[in-house]
């Protein structure tokens, strides 16, 4: 059964990223994959900036992605980008950290102008550290993302879009793991 990771970027706890992180993980392990969250702003910070890849909390996070068969990489967008702590995890991953895993992008942000930080600085990322395939992010706005006093959880448009991506990814990850047909003689 494939492994799948999410890593959220978020620098706080409780972020609408991590529900959105959460959210994913549900339906993923609903279909029938291990799933596990990392959720960055648990490692310490100073061992992070300084990677210090020995220290246990950084060393179990970077097994957990070598060990992993995909990748979900979720962010909110701040100054047009992702977040400076996700950023610092990322650069403590060896340059192939990513080789041969299927990798999901996902962000969240106030405004729709910040849609294409999937494109143009989140995947250039996650290419570089040798990700085999990089399927369809997507991007969701805070306020599709409903907290309170029940459980959180997405307006019924945005969980719609979301696990489109959500079930190409999964079938990306399936395909990926799947022994390769054997050559006729």
């Amino acid at each position: 059964m494939p492994t799948l990771l999410a890593i959220t970027g978020s620098p706080s706890p409780h972020s609408r990223t991590a529900v959105v992180a959460d959210h994913v993980l549900r339906r993923l392990s609903h279909a029938g994959f291990d799933t596990a969250h990392l959720a960055v702003s648990e490692l310490p910070a100073a061992d992070l900036l300084a990677a210090r890849r020995g220290v246990p909390e950084l060393r179990r996070a970077l097994e957990a992605v070598a060990g992993a068969d995909g990748v979900i990489v979720a962010t909110p967008v701040y100054k047009a980008s992702y977040t400076g702590l996700l950023k610092a995890f990322l650069d403590v991953l060896p340059q192939d950290g990513l080789a041969g895993k299927t990798v999901l992008p996902l962000a969240t942000g106030g405004s729709l102008a910040h849609v294409l930080t999937l494109d143009y600085a989140l995947r250039p990322v996650l290419a570089a550290l040798g990700a085999r395939h990089v399927t369809a992010g997507r991007f969701v706005l805070d306020s599709s993302v409903e907290r309170g006093s029940g459980p959180d959880r997405l307006r019924p448009e945005a969980e719609l879009d979301l696990f489109q991506a959500v079930d190409e990814f999964a079938d990306a990850v399936r395909a990926a793991a799947a022994p390769a047909p054997a050559l006729a003689p």
